[in-house]
């Protein structure tokens, strides 16, 4: 059945319209759609009325099903795998006047037989259910006798056994879709790359037919990302404490709240612990402590009465903070999907904040040993452990990034509209401008990036990363003799520098996404098309070289630097080149309009560096504005022809 607002010959596009957004204001107290949910709430209540959507945690992604759902006949029934989430959702629906429930195996027999019964006599809009509810036939007898319009499932990467929280039951869902054939179907998640989409809508049967895909809004620009490879625990903590200090200020005053994430109970306590005994209104959160405990923390935090949390990551999911200003992990995440999940709590009031991650050997072998252990604590199946390392590993990627962590996160998740080319701020762009704004360093970087890649193409997939570094260092080991890598033009041209450090390098490509490594066994590196773009380009890479440690515990350097990691770029930086200074003045002024009218800082619109590099070469077209540093596509349709036009007025 058509929907009744976007029926054929029903309404015109602006009444269809109208109705949207009137009952976006009168319903849930918003003034207008996202662009992105508007897209996908269309594609639903019209054609094709299948639809994806992969948009980051706090997004809005709900109301792309709640909003319908007051509109539609019948109940949209709403999958979701957290009883606390659903009971969150329910709550909020029901203040806003929306009669709305959820069933799980929490609730007492009575409440659940009154639910029910409810439901059948068609009282609630929305029914939130957990995926184990379809392990009993008698459900599936009862939705049979309700009227469902619309199929929402939510966290939709738990259906994919590529995705970072696979969850068996989610796999029921698959049948439920067969047995209620239901006239609308939404998928929603926050992380899913784009093997983990291809699995979504084949397991829910979406890949067959038409249907719309909305992938909108990853990019997070008010956002200070930075990674910092560490000693150890004590290090990290070290750096934890100052930069707590400098995001929130007095612990007694604090400028917001923060989140730390540790990989364990003991980790949690201890670390709150210590910032208690040093003025911070701390707790801790994890799996370990009673509901009752757990859910007086999460209201506590959410009502800023506490202002720092210490948790595994069983915290954070339906936390509805605006003003948290900082998410540290102390130790590494399970996964960039996990990671970037719990970073994009902070900072969603738009303004500054800040996503800092630690990483050390230690914590290296301790997921390697997580990843072996299943859920109760047996020996994980081979394959279930083999997906976890696989995940993990590509959150090292993300460690050794060489280039802007925004746009790594982007191209991770396919998500190329919004390519920033460099966001200015995170800790490898200042870096980059910091070390590299003389052009030596640039060529110098260029030179050692264009070497590996050279290496990696000569290599022919006949050996590893390993196999690689020792040519490139010119090692006569068992491995590059076997290979023939020291018959190669590359053997020796990084001799000067030690094995981690052009495995640095290595990984630096692989983070780039110049290099990647076949999905073998025993995988190896080969050069990906971007890759040997880089390779044959003209123009000087933006990269950067892995810093060279002293010998003081491999620390002095690499410490210094992570400082400042999370600091935005100095403003009047040295500039790339000559450039004119009344023009540069013109576009400073040109985007501190821009900035605010749209109550951004200035530096999401550009920054300086860009500005000076645009005020040099005067770029008069789209894609030579696109050659700026700094300037990807998005930042380009965004704001580029206000500096166009800045450029061409002289």
């Amino acid at each position: 059945m058509e929907s009744p607002l976007f029926s054929r010959g029903s309404r015109s596009p602006r009444e269809s319209a109208d109705k949207l957004l009137e009952t976006l204001r009168a319903r849930f107290g918003l003034d207008d759609f996202r662009p992105w949910q508007r897209e996908a709430i269309e594609a639903l209540l019209g054609d094709p009325g299948r639809v994806l959507v992969v948009a980051p945690t706090g997004g809005g992604k709900s109301l792309t099903y709640q909003v319908p759902a007051v509109m539609l006949p019948g109940i949209t029934l709403v999958i979701s795998p957290l009883v606390a989430l659903m009971e969150d959702q329910v709550r909020a629906l029901e203040q806003r006047g929306i009669p709305s429930t959820f069933l799980a195996s929490t609730l007492d027999p009575s409440a659940r037989r009154q639910r029910l019964g409810a439901m059948l006599r068609g009282q609630y809009k929305l029914v939130y259910v957990a995926p184990e509810r379809f392990q009993f036939d008698g459900f599936y007898e009862l939705l049979a006798k309700v009227e469902v319009s619309l199929l929402a499932i939510d966290e939709a990467h738990c259906i994919s056994m590529w995705g970072h929280d696979f969850r068996p039951d989610y796999l029921r869902v698959s049948e439920l879709v067969e047995r209620l054939k239901p006239a609308r179907l939404l998928a929603c998640t926050a992380t899913a790359t784009p093997a983990v989409r291809r699995e979504i809508l084949s397991r829910l049967g979406m890949a067959e037919g038409p249907h719309r895909e909305v992938l909108r809004g990853f990019a997070r620009p008010n956002l200070h990302l930075a990674a910092q490879a560490v000693d150890g625990p004590t290090a990290a903590r070290d750096l934890m404490r100052a930069t707590l200090g400098r995001v929130l200020g007095d612990p007694a005053r604090p400028r917001g709240g923060a989140i730390v994430y540790a990989a364990t109970r003991k980790n949690t306590e201890q670390i709150s612990d210590e910032l208690r005994k040093r003025g911070w209104n701390a707790l801790a959160y994890h799996a370990g402590l009673d509901a009752e405990h757990r859910t007086r923390v999460s209201a506590r935090f959410a009502a800023r009465e506490v202002d720092l949390v210490v948790a595994t990551n069983a915290f954070g999911m339906g936390i509805d903070r605006p003003d948290i200003r900082a998410v540290i992990h102390a130790q590494p995440p399970t996964s960039i999907e996990s990671y970037y999940q719990e970073v994009g709590r902070a900072g969603r009031d738009g303004a500054e904040a800040h996503g800092l991650l630690f990483c050390s050997g230690l914590d290296i072998a301790l997921r390697r040993r997580l990843c072996e252990l299943g859920v109760d604590g047996n020996p994980a199946p081979r394959d279930q452990a083999a997906r976890a390392w696989r995940l993990f590993r590509d959150l090292l990627r993300y460690v050794d990034a060489g280039t802007c962590r925004h746009d790594f996160m982007l191209r991770y998740f396919g998500d190329d509209q919004e390519i920033l080319g460099g966001c200015g701020h995170c800790d490898v762009c200042v870096e980059l401008d910091q070390r590299g704004a003389d052009t030596e360093t640039r060529e110098e970087a260029t030179r050692v990036a264009r070497i590996a890649l050279s290496a990696v193409a000569r290599a022919r997939q006949r050996g590893g990363m390993t196999a690689i570094a020792e040519m490139l260092r010119g090692a006569r080991t068992e491995r590059t003799l076997r290979f023939g890598f020291t018959e190669l033009s590359t053997f020796g041209l990084l001799q000067e520098h030690p094995q981690d450090w052009v495995m640095s390098v290595l990984r630096g490509l692989l983070a780039a996404g110049w290099v990647d490594l076949t999905p073998t066994e025993h995988p190896v590196p080969l050069v990906t098309p971007p890759g040997w773009e880089a390779l044959k380009s003209q123009e000087l890479l933006r990269f950067r070289l892995p810093l060279r440690r002293s010998a003081r515990r491999g620390r002095g350097v690499a410490v210094s630097a992570a400082a400042s990691a999370s600091a935005p770029p100095k403003q009047g930086a040295a500039p790339f080149v000559e450039y004119d200074p009344a023009l540069f003045e013109r576009l400073r002024a040109h985007r501190m309009k821009v900035a605010q009218e749209k109550g951004f800082p200035a530096y999401v619109v550009a920054f300086d560096r860009s500005l000076q590099e645009i005020a040099a070469r005067r770029p008069a077209t789209r894609e030579a504005l696109l050659a700026i540093t700094g300037f990807g596509p998005a930042r380009v349709d965004a704001y580029g022809e206000g500096f166009l036009e800045i450029v061409r007025g002289g």
